[in-house]
């Protein structure tokens, strides 16, 4: 009768746990909790989608850069005028606003990076860490103690 029991137990425990697997979206898989894709970029002060950001991985980095802008009172020649490093003077649609990003070991959080806001050319520290399922992502631009947050929208 045991035996029976515990041999009811695992078929039923397996069968559920392959019918989750074979079902599961991949928005609840674990692989999309990654900061990798395209992403909408909404301002934190005045909620307007400003851009497109790709992001990306190489050899364990990440990085990201603007695709497309999407607000309609940026010039879509814009360039990045106050930058002070490689990209002054450069076309903002294309440029790496994100570098140099990695994931923390046994976290869901990549850090250790830099953003650029391409608007002042100011370069701040970032961290990325994947919300909702990675439908969203938190990133957090670093200046001291002092920080600013936004929250980007998977498009893809």
């Amino acid at each position: 009768m045991n035996k029976a029991l515990i041999a009811i137990f695992f078929a039923a425990t397996g069968m559920c746990a392959h019918a989750q697997s074979s079902t599961a979206s991949p928005a609840a898989s674990s692989a999309t909790l990654s900061p990798i894709g395209l992403w909408k970029t909404v301002d934190d002060e005045t909620g307007i989608t400003k851009s497109e950001v790709r992001i990306t991985e190489a050899e364990g980095v990440v990085s990201g850069r603007i695709e497309r802008l999407v607000d309609p009172t940026v010039r879509q020649d814009s360039k990045c005028i106050e930058c002070r490093d490689d990209r002054k003077d450069q076309p903002v649609i294309g440029m790496e606003i994100l570098r140099g990003l990695k994931k923390v070991d046994g976290k869901d959080e990549w850090e250790g990076g830099t953003v650029l806001d391409p608007k002042n050319g100011k370069v701040y520290k970032a961290t990325l860490v994947p919300l909702e399922d990675g439908k969203k992502l938190q990133m957090r631009g670093y200046f001291g103690f002092l920080y600013r947050t936004q929250v980007w929208i998977r498009v893809q």
